[in-house]
């Protein structure tokens, strides 16, 4: 129903009242208020094959262009659904068509690095594209173009059938759609299923409205409105029982009442079914066949091709001349398989020809008999690939292939997952490459072949990127620098699917089989990383000594011993050694101030890890400097890049970490909340999502937000068990403040006496992981000796790190344990080195509370501007409330 026929104008709109008013309506709203902003909506229709959808889409389009809007659309297609982005390409290309690159940019602003490539607008950079990064500008790039083409109306049609990468944008895209004003049209097949699909359906404000079949009042108005008015009753119901109401069936049924000038009477009412079986399946076919042997050849290669079928084209994968397509082409056309597709409808490479109806499409492609259907399907690969569509294009049909030792198809899927990986594609890339291995690949290539199939699922399945490199290593092969990043990559992996115990091993025992040099050094160093991050290691001691002593001979002349210099930084900073020789460890890993060469946030080699321990070293060692301008690096570098997955989430957590330590928190809650959306995409459980809640956890408290801080640690998980790696603050120190600040006292006790077992035999930095100070505190009325124990051991162990903010605080610990002059005494001497601290809510916290013991109105006045200025609400009310009880007259 893509072409009105005789009579056929509006065939499925019969009965469509209500569903035409609910278009309207939307249409009219999306006009409103004449402005681009605003909320938007989504509109989502279902039904089965046949039965109107892709007819109500079409007057959706005419009542939208009517009013003035503009109307872009889309269509996906059974034999297409491996092709990542087709759907979206078709969807938003007229808006960039005939742009210049320079113009393209413009409209697309920071979104055209990342999703030009997905959109077919730029050429793909290096290397491997985030996939959430490039859904995300995608969804940037539609808000851009919104409001440069407002009214925008986006229409997608069997939806059911849009590849992967489409529905993920979709998806992404109407979950945000009270922040464009976008009119989204959905039409889908019930009882059809794909991932992202529930997430688009659920996002609408209504239900799906599911499309009815015609009532045979109906039906019978549509059969005189074709045929004549003349048609009678039994000849109009015999034509509703035979379709059952199906739209399609009924206009497609009629046309060929019309073409074989059947009488619409009741005598010829028993020749409906016959001439019905004729529109479909192996009726459809027959017809087909019944046009000639170059005819059906012409339909088939058609189907192959799928999208973008032109003449020339068709010819080339039917082996016939270009004179006797064309001459298939008028027939097929004619018998109303095959239209030329409405000028204004046309979009880039959407050829000269496309089927009527997608149910033709499917009907015709499932008749090539299957042998013939898989040597079309090689041919084909040849022919898009000598028109100069490139390895991903081709793949498609190379899928289709029967596995065949064929070297040279492994080295085309392999080139095409490359091409797929770089638009941001993982998925197209794993199938390709899967494909590879089933040709399969020669002896010397195959480890390879997997090892590429594992990078490629690194960012979106950490267990399957296990599976393919353990598969890798286990063969011969994989040698030199290739094995060794397989090794670190299979670790990397292990780490983030919370398996750490199995990522150490993994690299303790490749490092056993290397003799001395660069590749058994780089192991060596993954190998403390990953310990260094290990929450439940019971060998730090003599780890934090063998790591010394190979630090000690490390001058920072390559990446191995940068590594190796920061992982002995961090080491020393979390067990509270000194603050000056962890800074001087950690500056020599830098080149000059910066990071190294192999070193930044995008290179693979070592991965952000180790970059989040030198900033956090940083962090914990008064530094902030250095810290705040490594995590905002981050975060910039992986927004330019449309890395917007873990990595983003982890820049996020740890810029908000930066905020925190620095006293802002009201922007540190702004980042740790950015960071946890990012987090709950990319999966509960992961690391980064603890890291994100803990901090946001820490924050509220600092901030006085008591009750909200309670209601995220429960709708987010931030109880025991916690996760194998180390969380940045201390978990249980966080937890166990939160139960205190709730009023479940001995729970809290009980959480930070866990902390201190973690931490017996070994330091511990008193600002990193402040259990002492807050359990002394606890412990203050009904056990003062141990909680005086407790505060002298954190006094000891600030003083061996040494930094203004670790003795201040315990300054505050052994004041807040004292009563009279010695507690306004060692107040004072609190405020004196936090006052030289970068850390802002740590000095507040020390004026008010000195402000309180002294009963100093100027004290307190300071301790409230500065609790203000840190968005410290609680702590600005004990300030305005001692402030206003030490005024009072007594």
């Amino acid at each position: 129903m893509t072409e009105a026929r005789p009579g056929a104008a509006a065939a499925s709109l019969w009965e469509r009242d209500a569903e035409l008013a609910v278009v309207t309506e939307a249409v009219d709203a999306l006009r409103h208020d004449g402005a681009p902003t605003g909320s938007g909506n989504l509109l989502v229709f279902g039904g089965e094959a046949g039965i109107g959808k892709t007819a109500l889409l079409a007057e959706t389009r005419r009542i939208a262009e009517q009013r003035g809007c503009t109307v872009w659309s889309a269509r996906g297609g059974e034999t297409v659904t491996s092709v990542p982005f087709h759907v979206v390409r078709q969807l938003l290309k007229p808006g960039l068509l005939g742009l210049e690159p320079e113009e393209a940019r413009g409209y697309l602003g920071d979104a055209y690095e990342i999703a030009g490539p997905a959109l077919g607008v730029t050429e793909p950079g290096e290397g491997q594209a985030d996939p959430q990064g490039v859904c995300d500008g995608l969804v940037e790039a539609v808000s851009r173009l919104a409001k440069l083409e407002w009214p925008l109306v986006l229409i997608v049609d069997d939806a059911h059938w849009a590849d992967q990468e489409t529905l993920h944008w979709l998806a992404s895209f109407c979950e945000r759609l009270d922040e464009f004003r976008v009119l989204v049209v959905v039409a889908l097949r019930t009882g059809e299923s794909a991932r992202h699909l529930d997430t688009v359906v659920g996002a609408s404000r209504r239900p799906v409205t599911v499309l009815s079949a015609l009532t045979p009042d109906a039906s019978a108005g549509l059969t005189r409105a074709t045929v004549g008015g003349h048609a009678d009753a039994p000849f109009c119901r015999e034509v509703w029982a035979v379709t059952g109401g199906n739209p399609y069936e009924t206009v497609e049924l009629l046309a060929k009442v019309q073409d074989s000038q059947l009488e619409p009477v009741e005598a010829s009412a028993t020749e409906l079914r016959a001439l019905n079986r004729s529109s479909r399946g192996n009726g459809l076919v027959a017809r087909l066949e019944g046009l000639g042997i170059e005819a059906t050849r012409f339909a088939w290669a058609a189907a192959i091709l799928g999208t973008g079928i032109t003449v020339p084209l068709v010819a080339r994968l039917a082996t016939m001349p270009l004179e006797e397509a064309v001459r298939c082409a008028e027939l097929l056309g004619a018998a109303r398989i095959l239209s030329r597709p409405d000028p204004k409808d046309r979009r880039p490479g959407d050829g000269e020809l496309e089927f009527v109806h997608p149910l033709i499409a499917s009907a015709v492609y499932r008749s090539i008999p299957p042998g013939l259907c898989t040597a079309m399907h090689g041919i084909a690969a040849q022919v898009v690939t000598d028109s100069g569509r490139g390895p991903a294009a081709a793949s498609r049909h190379l899928l289709e292939v029967h596995p065949d030792d064929d070297a040279e198809l492994v080295q085309q899927m392999r080139d095409a997952a490359r091409e797929h990986l770089a638009v941001g594609a993982p998925e197209a890339a794993r199938r390709c490459l899967e494909r590879a291995l089933l040709e399969p690949p020669l002896p010397e290539v195959h480890p390879h072949v997997l090892y590429e199939l594992g990078c490629a699922t690194l960012l979106t399945s950490p267990a399957t990127t296990i599976d393919y490199l353990q598969a890798a290593l286990a063969m011969p092969g994989l040698d030199g620098d290739d094995r060794v990043s397989a090794v670190y990559r299979l670790s990397q992996a292990q780490l983030h699917n919370d398996q750490l115990d199995e990522a150490i091993r993994t690299v303790d025992a490749e490092a056993a089989r290397l003799g001395p040099g660069p590749s058994r050094m780089r192991l060596q160093a993954v190998h403390y990383m990953w310990e260094a991050v290990h929450a439940a290691d019971e060998n730090t001691p003599a780890r934090s000594r063998e790591l010394a002593e190979i630090a000690r001979t490390c001058t920072g002349r390559n990446n191995s011993e940068r590594a190796l210099l920061i992982l002995r930084g961090f080491d020393a900073m979390t067990h509270g050694e000194s603050a000056e020789e962890v800074v001087e460890l950690c500056d020599r890993a830098l080149v000059n101030g910066r990071l190294a060469p192999g070193l930044g946030w995008t290179d693979t080699e070592w991965g952000i890890e180790l970059l989040l321990m030198l900033g956090s070293a940083y962090a914990y060692t008064d530094r902030l400097d250095r810290a705040e301008s490594l995590f905002t690096n981050a975060l910039r570098t992986y927004e330019s890049s449309g890395w917007s997955g873990g990595h983003l989430a982890l820049a996020h957590a740890y810029v908000g970490l930066g905020h925190r330590r620095r006293g802002r928190l009201v922007e540190a809650e702004t980042s740790l909340r950015a960071s946890l959306r990012l987090a709950e995409r990319v999966g509960r459980g992961l690391p980064l999502y603890w890291s994100a809640t803990c901090g946001l956890v820490d924050t509220l408290l600092a901030r006085g937000h008591v009750e909200e801080a309670w209601a995220t640690a429960e709708r987010y998980g931030f109880a025991p068990p916690y996760p194998t790696t180390i969380v940045l603050p201390d978990i249980r120190s966080v937890r166990g403040r939160l139960l205190i600040a709730v009023g479940r006292t001995e729970e809290g006790i009980s959480e930070l006496e866990a902390a201190e077992k973690a931490s017996a035999g070994r330091g511990h930095n008193t600002v990193l992981a402040p259990w002492a100070g807050d359990l002394a505190r606890a412990l203050a009325d009904t056990d003062p000796r141990r909680a005086a124990e407790l505060a002298g051991a954190a006094r000891w162990q600030a003083e061996l790190l040494g930094t203004d903010t670790a003795i201040g605080e315990a300054l505050r610990v052994a004041a807040a344990l004292e009563t009279g002059r010695r507690a306004t005494t060692m107040y004072a001497r609190a405020v004196t080195y936090l006052e030289s601290s970068p850390c802002a809510y740590e000095h507040a916290a020390a004026r008010v509370e000195h402000g309180t013991a002294a009963k100093s109105v100027p004290e307190l006045k300071r301790g409230l501007t500065l609790a203000r200025s840190c968005g410290a609400d609680g702590l600005a009310a004990r300030a305005q409330q001692a402030l206003e009880q030490t005024r009072a007259p007594h």
